[in-house]
């Protein structure tokens, strides 16, 4: 049986990927580590707006960052996304 808490927990907004952060997702950084990965394949992070620039910069510094995207274009598959 789901609870009220259950239901209300899996509509809730995506979070940021950061440690220990629990803020709303603003952006989507699309990566992949060609170390592991066919060029076309996307892993994703989410981040809020106080963590995009440090996300993205750990991705970048390790030549996996792909793109950043404002999760709304994502998920709209919009042709900014990287997405197919």
């Amino acid at each position: 049986m789901n609870s009220p808490e259950s239901a209300a927990a899996s509509a809730a907004a995506p979070v940021c990927s950061a440690k220990g952060c629990r803020a709303d997702a603003v952006w989507v950084l699309a990566w992949n580590n060609p170390k592991l990965h066919t060029p076309e394949r996307r892993k994703t992070w989410l981040a809020c707006e106080e963590h995009r620039e440090h996300l993205s910069s750990f991705l970048d510094v390790r030549g996996f960052l792909k793109d950043v995207v404002k999760l709304t274009e994502w998920e709209s598959g919009g042709p900014e996304s990287g997405r197919p």
